[in-house]
């Protein structure tokens, strides 16, 4: 039994933002999704996967099944796509990094995104982080900025080399304190001193993912400090799914069956072990494919990006609506 789950991150009206080269989807080609997705879909919701997972009833969920996702806990999701999914009587399944949501703090990764779309010209950032690891290098124990550059300056499906070697140096390849110290530093300098104001700004509070939830909508686990969870210690990783927890119960959603969605898609055989002997029944990556519940562990099901489905409503099928329709048809 196949399945096919869609990933979204920013929704808004981009060009009447204040960052409107943010990397995000405008509002009305999420609208065009939607209808192109409910014409050549079956969208389910989260407890329904959950209630067939339980069940070992997957075999009951409708042809052409389709999970919509949205990953980070953005405002955005709140005020542009809960109201398109009410009104269309669709559920989503919602993801926020716990900390986000509690302590208005900004995540390093969100920050990145804003740095990133404050500056037209990358190199200039590049530039800039070079000038502080050439500080810090008698402080810390790091590698020449051409080694980094060799390592981490490679292109991928979404993103040029210069975007890439920003994000991996800022989010994985430094030691954290000092990462802390370059995302700030590029942070105060081009997008805001004020990071209380700024959180508050970006993300849901714990009111209106209520709200969400109350009306259908699911809420899962984005982690609690959005780290790359491969990187961190099982007794760390331990401690990110018990605070990740903790946020579940307090906006209602239940801890003995849940939706694990890995910041980054990232993941090992510890932190598998941990998330099953904590109810985890579903886990999100960031792999490309539609799922495939019989070959795939249910832990680690791979899922498409918005940008993988047509924006317009009358778009031809794509190459993922066609293959999610001849699998329905083999079952």
């Amino acid at each position: 039994m196949k399945n096919s789950i869609i990933m979204y991150h920013y929704v808004r009206e981009l060009q009447y933002s204040r960052f409107p080269h943010i990397k995000g989807l405008e509002t009305d080609q999420f609208k065009e999704q939607i209808t192109y997705i409910k014409k050549h879909y079956n969208v389910i919701s989260g407890d329904d996967l959950l209630a067939a997972v339980e069940a070992g009833s997957l075999e009951t969920l409708p042809p052409s099944a389709l999970l919509l996702t949205f990953d980070d806990g953005y405002i955005d999701h709140f005020t542009q796509v809960f109201p398109i999914l009410r009104r269309e009587k669709l559920s989503g399944c919602f993801f926020p990094p716990a900390q986000c949501v509690l302590d208005n703090q900004v995540l390093d990764v969100n920050k990145i995104h804003f740095i990133l779309a404050s500056v037209p010209g990358k190199q200039e950032i590049v530039d800039y982080i070079f000038q502080i690891l050439d500080e810090y290098r008698a402080q810390y124990e790091i590698q020449s900025n051409s080694y980094y550059w060799e390592k981490l300056a490679v292109p991928n499906r979404f993103d040029p080399k210069e975007v890439i070697f920003i994000k991996r140096i800022l989010q994985r390849d430094l030691p954290e304190q000092l990462r802390r110290i370059i995302i700030n530093s590029l942070f105060h300098k081009y997008v805001s001193c004020d990071e209380v104001s700024f959180a508050k700004e970006l993300y849901m509070s714990m009111e209106q993912l209520m709200c969400m939830r109350d009306s259908g909508m699911y809420v899962g686990s984005h982690g609690y400090g959005h780290y790359w969870l491969d990187s961190i210690d099982p007794p760390m990783q331990k401690r990110e799914v018990e605070l990740a927890l903790e946020f579940l119960r307090q906006v209602g959603t239940r801890t003995n069956s849940w939706i694990m969605c890995y910041p980054y898609g990232a993941y090992n055989d510890s932190l598998l072990s941990i998330l099953a002997g904590a109810g985890c029944k579903i886990g999100l990556t960031t792999e490309v494919g539609i799922a495939d519940f019989q070959r795939d562990n249910l832990l680690t099901l791979p899922r498409l990006d918005t940008n993988d489905l047509p924006k317009s409503a009358n778009a031809e099928q794509s190459k993922w609506t066609r293959q999610a329709k001849e699998t329905s048809l083999e079952h």
